[in-house]
């Protein structure tokens, strides 16, 4: 029977021993701590030299490589250097594969898990190959190597800082003295810098003894990536918050392997030197096995994604939220809010709000962060383009810095130039501008006005609604998808477009998904408008009049889905009886903590709900981007926002949220139209003499 010792720098308390059958041997294992003695670790090492038949050494590696250069650790291969009779390990180049592989299987398991992720490592030298692999999916990293092996309050911030740094510390560090690294206030300073870095990771690599010394402050919420976690470490790590634990050493036999003592193992049963071992070694015998890394939730299964939302003032009023302008505003001329509102388009992106408390049914939760930038829709539509996509490429700077993993852009930044497609392809994350949910949700809305309006018999089981439904602009980007959504449930959709050819295929698209649906035809709106229960205006009329509101019929629900909006305020105040949706607000699942946006409790905007329904599904992607929105996206985000428990919350039109009191008063309008308009029209007097029609129409108007 071989036997393997583990000689371990790691706690005393930790130690244990067995006996079982490993790759066709018989193997005697015993672990051996020495709480950091070093001395006590080459004493042991001399002692088991001349009665174990293989040793793994439980310290950092002897030697690795980092960008083309290889370096050596002192103290590792001082100590490995002992050992002249029989095979020594660190397990160094197992856990190299055992750490990059854990990292790849999370990703693949659990979907785009490291995108954008803030990792921390406290020593990138050593795990420069997971460091490699982690910058696949982020480029936010941090490496602790200047701090805990210098003293300097400093962290690196990029693969090629580490390269440079590694070309220099070996050189650097021999000036330390180990006094200067020991004494208290060196050690204190090195603890709290590195305490304010891990309080702002999402994920922290680090060896798992190292985190000892961390409380619930700085591990709370996070990810750890570390090595041979036993069941007393994750119950450490549940006391402290931690959300998940990524661990490349298998449990076998009972206890927790870690990689020199499975390495160890490996090189007892195979009776190969440890450089004879190749990597087709390691993948056989990993294959055969059977392992496979360990993913740890201490207290259950919990996912946090990350997502960005872009918001602006949407007039001067939104300044003064601030008190200093508040003041000002109120003796200061127009002439000031004027000057200000100008110069604030030219301010930096800023966070206006953390957003946190969002849980998806399905257990994953989203945290955010709303970013302000300056510009109200005057002065945005009053530069170029381009000035505003550079002021959306610096919030998603400050989004990735934050570690989002998809950015939203809200209200006038998501129609300006090409509708995102631009900010999609130059920013360093993941964009949509929610245009998908946008429309599907003033469908909802328009639906649920519809019927809170009462105006209309209420749908037996399985039938649909008895309504009329127009859509103008029906073979736009929009329109077309409005038309789809509207001929599953209306009784007669009415789809109006200049563009003959493209109306008659829109027709045959919709009657092969939903052959069952009555549609109607048309160039105009003019001709069928008085009949309608519902019109959806989505042209790309920018500003043009596209109905004559006059016209519809009381109690119509209009919904405007252009972008500007097909029908201005003074338009919509023509018609009081008639009910204009400008869109679906959402309600948010759980118990949502944010910074005022003027909705409800949990409430959000139609294009903050699609950014957060993506983030909580975990498609960090460019999703809706550019004037074309495709009908199968605002399908699957609708589908997707009910998976994750998104409720309509509200719905405003272009004056704000409508109350059940807004609500109630159209209806008693309509009601009241209609009514006038079924009485017998009473039948003209003889005309008076000297009066003619033309002075009796101008006697009604002064009157009017």
């Amino acid at each position: 029977m071989k036997k393997v010792v583990s000689i371990s720098l790691g706690a005393r308390d930790q130690d244990f021993e067995f006996v079982a059958p490993f790759m066709g041997q018989r193997i005697s294992v015993q672990r051996l701590g020495t709480d950091g003695s070093t001395t006590r670790a080459v004493k042991l090492l001399k002692h088991w030299e001349k009665q174990a038949s293989v040793i793994g050494l439980g310290v950092a590696k002897d030697s690795y490589n980092v960008g083309s250069r290889r370096y050596v650790e002192k103290d590792s291969a001082r100590m490995t250097s002992v050992v002249k009779r029989i095979p020594v390990t660190t397990g160094g180049r197992l856990n190299d594969i055992l750490q990059e592989w854990a990292l790849r299987h999370v990703q693949i398991k659990l979907g785009n898990y490291f995108n954008n992720a803030r990792v921390l490592f406290f020593s990138g030298l050593t795990n420069y190959k997971l460091a490699m692999c982690m910058a696949e999916y982020s480029q936010n990293l941090q490496f602790a190597d200047p701090l805990l092996q210098l003293g300097v309050p400093k962290l690196l911030t990029s693969l090629s800082a580490l390269e440079l740094y590694a070309g220099g510390a070996h050189y650097v560090s021999d000036w330390v003295l180990p006094a200067v690294m020991s004494s208290a206030p060196v050690k204190e300073w090195t603890h709290f810098v590195l305490r304010k870095a891990m309080q702002k990771a999402t994920v922290i690599v680090a060896p798992v003894h190292e985190l000892d010394d961390f409380s619930v402050e700085e591990l709370a919420g996070k990810t750890i990536i570390t090595s041979s976690v036993n069941e007393e470490r994750v119950a450490q790590f549940k006391a402290k918050g931690v959300n998940m634990v990524i661990d490349g050493s298998p449990m076998m036999f009972k206890h927790v392997l870690g990689p020199n003592i499975l390495d160890a193992m490996i090189i007892a049963a195979t009776g190969k030197d440890p450089q004879d071992l190749l990597e087709d070694d390691y993948l056989e015998i990993i294959t055969d096995l059977q392992l496979e890394p360990r993913i740890i939730y201490p207290d259950g299964f919990r996912r946090v994604n990350r997502f960005a939302f872009v918001i602006h003032p949407l007039s001067q009023e939104y300044f003064k939220v601030v008190k200093p302008i508040e003041l000002l505003s109120q003796v200061s001329p127009p002439l000031f809010m004027n000057s200000l509102e100008k110069v604030m388009a030219y301010a930096p992106p800023f966070v206006y709000s953390r957003v946190t408390g969002i849980k998806s049914p399905t257990g994953v939760e989203a945290e955010g962060w709303l970013i302000s930038v300056g510009g109200t829709p005057k002065e945005i539509m009053a530069h170029s383009p381009e000035f505003t996509y550079r002021r959306l490429l610096a919030a998603a700077d400050v989004a990735k810095r934050l570690g989002a993993q998809i950015m939203g852009l809200g209200a006038f930044t998501k129609v300006v130039g090409d509708a995102g497609l631009t900010v999609a392809k130059r920013a360093p994350l993941p964009i949509t501008t929610g245009n998908s949910y946008s429309a599907s949700g003033a469908l909802w809305a328009a639906h649920d006005a519809l019927l809170r309006l009462r105006l209309l018999s209420a749908p037996k089981k399985g039938e649909k609604v008895q309504f009329k439904a127009m859509v103008v602009g029906a073979t736009g980007a929009i329109g077309s998808v409005c038309a789809r959504l509207l001929a599953t449930f209306a009784e007669e959709l009415y789809l109006v477009s200049p563009e003959t050819a493209k109306l008659l295929s829109l027709k045959d698209s919709i009657l092969k998904e939903t052959p069952d649906a009555s549609l109607f035809l048309a160039a105009r709106a003019d001709k069928d408008i008085a009949g309608m229960d519902m019109i959806v205006t989505a042209t790309s009329g920018a500003g043009k009049k596209v109905l004559d509101i006059m016209k519809v019929k009381p109690g119509c629900v209009i919904t405007d889905v252009a972008r500007p909006l097909d029908l201005p305020p003074e338009e919509v105040a023509k018609r009081p009886d008639v009910l204009v949706v400008e869109s679906g607000d959402n309600l948010l699942p759980a118990d949502v903590e944010q910074q005022n946006i003027g909705l409800p409790k949990n409430g959000a905007y139609a294009s903050l709900a699609e950014t957060i329904v993506l983030a909580l599904e975990g498609r960090f992607e460019n999703y809706t981007v550019g004037r074309a929105i495709e009908w199968e996206k605002v399908r699957e985000i609708y589908r997707l926002g009910l998976k994750h428990g998104m409720r309509l919350a509200a719905i405003s039109g272009v004056n704000g949220v409508f109350s059940d009191a807004d609500i109630e008063r159209v209806r008693e309008l309509a009601l009241a139209a209609r009514a006038r308009s079924e009485r017998p029209a009473r039948k003209a007097g003889p005309a008076k003499r000297g009066v003619t029609p033309r002075k009796r129409a101008a006697t009604a108007l002064k009157k009017t």
